[in-house]
């Protein structure tokens, strides 16, 4: 614990067994209460290395759900054991688990609802090898998003997110999408929301192990990102309604 917070972090998986340990070794349990693992159907080692490790808790997903599919077991299973802080680590080891104590304390001491690890700031993407179309899509569509939306962040993207549990509770998750674009509709509604978002530069790292979609699902991804933008832009002008933003508990 921290702050007398209960801290839990979540494993989203999917074909994680080469690099599931490396990440679990870095997490720091003198502050993390429990580990949570959904495994989202992987046709590797995932879950033998994973009951290997000890990890807590573990969730099979009888068939593949999707990315957020994926994160929708997790924050509902963080919120089930009680959680005050839930983060959010890929465990392909692309993102480092040693800023877990800075991301929580920025929630734990009442600063920040959200935090968001960013890869964007002090150059960090392009350093740890971010193909340099994605970052310029990144780049183009946090821009994008930005002049929508009324925000300042630096990405929209990361797969690395800290959340207070109002938060989780605040916005309608279930309802989003399984795909890749779950991400991007949460950070819309947590926004929506007024709740405070904060983001600290966060080192990547990336290598053939580690976890990317290919051309044509950041394709996908991309015209997803501009809809769930035009719909904010919309909503929030009261020139249509949309259900991704609606039921929403404004901070």
């Amino acid at each position: 614990m921290i702050e007398n917070k209960k801290i839990i972090v979540v494993l989203p998986a999917y074909n994680a067994a080469k690099t599931l340990e490396a990440t679990y070794n870095e997490i720091p349990f003198d502050i993390v209460d429990t580990v949570i693992l959904t495994d989202d159907f992987s046709n590797d080692e995932t879950l033998e290395v994973a009951k290997n490790l000890g990890i807590n808790e573990i969730i099979e997903h009888p068939k593949n759900r999707g990315y957020g599919g994926n994160q929708k077991s997790c924050y509902q299973r963080a919120l089930e054991l009680d959680a005050d802080i839930v983060v959010m680590l890929h465990p392909d080891y692309q993102y480092t688990p040693q800023l877990i104590p800075s991301m929580v304390t920025l929630i734990s001491k009442g600063i920040y609802d959200v935090v968001l690890g960013s890869r964007i700031l002090n150059k960090g993407a392009l350093e740890g090898g971010m193909p340099l179309y994605k970052y310029v899509a990144n780049r183009c569509l946090t821009l994008f998003q930005n002049l929508l939306m009324s925000q300042k962040l630096s990405e929209y993207h990361t797969g690395y997110r800290c959340f207070s549990r109002a938060a989780l509770l605040a916005v309608p998750f279930k309802e989003n999408s399984e795909d890749f674009i779950f991400d991007n509709q949460i950070l819309a509604q947590l926004c929506y929301g007024k709740f405070r978002i904060g983001e600290i530069s966060c080192p990547t790292k990336y290598f053939p192990e580690a976890s990317s979609i290919n051309l044509s699902r950041s394709i996908k991804y991309g015209l997803g990102v501009v809809g769930v933008s035009i719909q904010y832009f919309l909503h929030r002008s009261r020139l249509k309604k949309y259900r991704l933003l609606k039921n929403i508990r404004r901070s």
